[in-house]
């Protein structure tokens, strides 16, 4: 029995060309290749999920901040107003320099988190980020179209814009350089720029 198997075997070798595969050998290394692609396929996209979730993420993160900004706003303003009430006092006086030495410290942490203002006096008219509200007679260093007042300032945070600022724009006559106020209704007086931020509310 065991000459007839050896004998089986030597045949069968024999018969085989030197250096072939069997077939379910043959089978194998393509049945690698495909696991190492599929691999290579989920491994990318693991990590297109990785960065769109730390992308959500950090969205989310500046959206909150944005909003807590936005809460934040009227009381910034509100502690500019007492701080510049408390320009009136004596340069020594404790309260006024407890006001400046807190506005200090406010500005400095609105800065370091990408809070600033977007409008300010002198410069050209920007629709993204400024309201028009009026037109007004503005000052000799106030070009056609600049701002020539600032009726409630506006704000930016990481690029993006928190609130428009409310402004009043300087026009000048069509025959020199001296501006001119916007057009009164019938039979009223020229509206004066303080009469505006009024009408805008």
């Amino acid at each position: 029995m065991a000459k007839e198997n050896e004998r089986r075997d030597s045949e069968t070798a024999e018969s085989s060309p030197a250096g072939t595969i069997p077939a379910a050998a043959a089978k194998e290394p393509a049945e690698l290749l495909d696991w190492e692609a599929r691999f290579k396929y989920l491994l990318a996209d693991f990590d297109n999920f990785r960065r769109r979730t730390e992308r959500d993420r950090a969205g989310i993160r500046a959206e909150a901040e944005a909003n807590l900004l936005r809460r934040l706003i009227p009381i910034a303003e509100g502690f500019q107003n007492a701080e510049e009430a408390g320009e009136s006092l004596p340069p020594s006086d404790p309260l006024r320099r407890g006001l400046e030495l807190l506005g200090h410290e406010l500005d400095a942490v609105l800065q370091s988190v990408g809070f600033a203002p977007v409008a300010q006096v002198g410069e050209p008219f920007r629709h993204e980020e400024h309201e028009a509200v009026g037109e007004i007679v503005g000052p000799k260093n106030v070009g056609d179209g600049d701002i020539a007042e600032i009726v409630q300032q506006g704000y930016r945070f990481q690029g993006g814009l928190l609130r428009p600022a409310k402004v009043l724009v300087a026009r000048a006559t069509k025959g020199g350089d001296t501006p001119s106020t916007s057009p009164a209704e019938p039979g009223s007086k020229d509206t004066p720029a303080s009469s505006v931020e009024g009408d805008s509310t």
